[in-house]
């Protein structure tokens, strides 16, 4: 296998902890996790119809064919056309559809306009992925020490890229079922976790110590730029509610004039509930009385003991205050975190709702830290002290973002568990919704 010259993108990626752990990298511990990825995109979209996967319901949103596109075109254009002398695609426009935001590899095609691309067509799609797959496992499989040296760190990204763009598929279908008057149901057990024997656990406050923390990525695992380097913070004493918020206590927050209570918002938050009529979470449809919410196993009645999610953190945030409280800063979250068993509710049980059981044993403090909803923070999205982004089209993955984004810990019913880790750090605009986003309180320890 030769490869062409390397590049720049791809020196300095374990200086920067885009890497496993050593011995993690082998050539059987990849290719096996690239199957499984790869497959597992194609079991999110088994449940569509042909007509599901072109729709673009909103800008944020992107059609589920572009998503199974354009996480090709990231092994085709970070691995195989750099490795594989005289690669073609199958297509040289596919380059320029399915580019989302690597200003330095081309030219792309507006985001809001994605739900245009009637062609290539859905079966063209997927010839696609099996073209991109076949030369990716031939790479893999061929690749001499040097190259391997070189590309497997992008392989790794590649990887937990595409795990990205799964929990995209499901939360961007929602919302495009959302739009559908039909209300068209995703998975018939999409909501299995939604209905639980018992109810939410008691709420607790638990303390936790202030003095001096490490943040940030280290030892083994993935981790992305953004989580290194490894730091230092100063904590004050600090106390974090033991279990989610629930959507009955949201509820109380809506009944004593929550969303008609100036002084409790953010004044960009107050701005998009007059402008938008924002009244309670997104999927949310006040019926005969009662409040029912959009699921992906179609509509149904709001369970109050199931952690509130689709939030913006203008809600969450005003939510906090009206509880006499505040959201947590993500150092807060991390430290409380620590130690704590990565279990939960995720994407691999294909249950895709948030359920009111305590995702880990009795003995941990904190329950649902991992998996149902992410959980808002009040940290805005910035570099760690040290962060530098890395040379060439990678770098655009996570550093240009780091303006008007808020940070959110903890993975959700959406994400896959072996994607997520206490030092993973998502983020969002103040205003987005149709993630599953939820709250944590927290408090000052006085």
């Amino acid at each position: 296998m030769e490869a062409k010259t390397k590049s720049r993108d791809n020196n300095h990626l374990k200086a920067k902890g885009y890497h496993a752990g050593p011995g993690e990298l082998s050539r059987e511990f990849l290719s096996r996790s690239f199957k499984a990825v790869r497959d597992f995109s194609h079991t999110l979209a088994e449940p569509l119809e042909i007509e599901d996967y072109v729709i673009q319901s909103m800008p944020d949103v992107s059609p589920t064919k572009w998503h199974l596109a354009h996480t090709s075109w990231f092994f085709e254009t970070f691995v195989l056309s750099k490795a594989v002398k005289g690669y073609k695609s199958l297509s040289p426009q596919y380059a320029y559809l399915f580019n989302s935001y690597y200003i330095q590899a081309g030219e792309r095609h507006l985001r809001p306009k994605r739900g245009l691309i009637s062609r290539p067509t859905v079966e063209e799609t997927y010839n696609y992925r099996n073209y991109v797959d076949e030369h990716m496992i031939r790479f893999m499989d061929d690749a001499d020490e040097s190259e391997w040296k070189e590309f497997s760190p992008v392989i790794e990204i590649g990887i937990h890229h595409e795990q990205q763009h799964q929990e995209l598929i499901v939360t961007d279908i929602k919302h495009v079922f959302s739009e559908n008057p039909l209300r068209p149901v995703y998975m018939t057990n999409s909501d299995k976790n939604g209905k639980p024997a018992k109810g939410a656990p008691p709420v607790k406050w638990i303390d936790f110590e202030g003095g001096v923390h490490l943040i940030g990525h280290e030892g083994k695992g993935f981790g992305y730029d953004n989580e290194y380097p490894r730091h230092k913070v100063y904590l004050e004493p600090f106390r974090l509610q033991s279990r989610l918020v629930t959507n009955g206590e949201y509820l109380g927050f809506i009944e004593d004039g929550g969303y008609e209570t100036p002084e409790l918002w953010l004044s960009e938050g107050w701005a998009a509930v007059e402008s938008r009529n924002w009244k309670a979470p997104l999927y949310w449809e006040r019926k005969n009385g009662k409040w029912a919410c959009f699921t992906l196993s179609g509509m149904r009645s709001v369970n109050t003991e199931e952690p509130v999610c689709h939030v913006s953190y203008f809600e969450a945030d005003a939510y906090a205050r009206w509880a006499g409280a505040r959201l947590p800063t993500e150092s807060e979250w991390e430290a409380a975190a620590s130690g704590q068993p990565v279990e939960g509710n995720f994407a691999e049980k294909l249950s895709f709702h948030p359920g009111a059981h305590a995702s880990v044993k009795d003995k941990h403090p904190l329950h649902q830290i991992y998996g149902d909803v992410w959980e808002w923070t009040q940290s805005p999205y910035t570099s760690y002290p040290g962060f530098k982004t890395l040379p060439g089209a990678l770098g655009e993955y996570n550093g240009k973002f780091m303006c008007n984004q808020f940070v959110l810990r903890g993975g959700s019913c959406a994400t896959s568990k072996s994607h997520i880790r206490k030092t993973y750090r998502n983020f969002f605009p103040p205003d987005a919704r149709w993630q599953f986003m939820g709250i944590r309180l927290a408090k000052d320890r006085t």
